[in-house]
């Protein structure tokens, strides 16, 4: 009698040791197949580009997405919107050299060649204050972006400071009147794949 419940324990133990490891399984080509739509090997380095124009910026707006935070600026007529966007320590403005302070583990420095201006007539395209968080734009409950502050325009050129959680993983994408900066959740998320 002995034998017969041990060999039906043993039975019993395999079976859920059998359905533990289709479980497990069933459950890795899941997470690969998320992991592997994140993007990858953007880096952290400074990352610049060539402009065609200086046509004022419009409009400047964020969204969320799966594996990363976004940001966009509007050029509607600017063509390719040349850039520089790099990490600093602080984000100064340029001319005054003066502070703006900006919220987050890091600070992304993003210079766009566009004005917050008409250059024929100085009148504002787009309604920023020095110092104060860009209007329209609400980062609350962002995986990534903590804080924004507009840092002004000189010589047809506009500052932008995007506060972020740490130093993450960033690309730029030129697009015809747009300029896109993503910025990845993680570093594990942006190296699978």
């Amino acid at each position: 009698m002995r034998r017969i419940g041990a060999a039906l324990a043993a039975l019993v133990l395999a079976g859920a040791g059998v359905g533990a490891a289709a479980t497990s399984a069933g459950a890795a080509p899941a997470t690969a197949a998320r992991a592997a739509a994140c993007p990858t090997g953007w880096g952290s380095g400074t990352k610049s580009g060539a402009a065609t124009g200086t046509v004022p910026l419009k409009n400047i707006r964020t969204a969320r997405h799966d594996c990363y935070d976004r940001m966009v600026v509007d050029v509607p007529g600017g063509g390719d919107v040349g850039y520089h966007v790099q990490y600093v320590d602080r984000l100064h403005q340029d001319g005054s050299g003066d502070y703006i302070p900006v919220g987050g583990g890091a600070v992304l420095e993003i210079r766009v060649s566009a004005p917050s201006y008409a250059p024929d007539s100085g009148t504002p395209t787009y309604p920023g204050n020095v110092g104060r968080p860009l209007p329209g734009v609400d980062v609350d409950g962002y995986s990534t972006f903590r804080d924004t502050r507009f840092a002004g325009s000189l010589e047809g050129e506009t500052q932008i400071g995007l506060g972020v959680r740490a130093r993450l993983p960033f690309r730029v994408i030129q697009l015809p009147d747009r300029l896109v900066v993503d910025v990845a959740h993680s570093w594990t998320s942006s190296r699978s794949a």
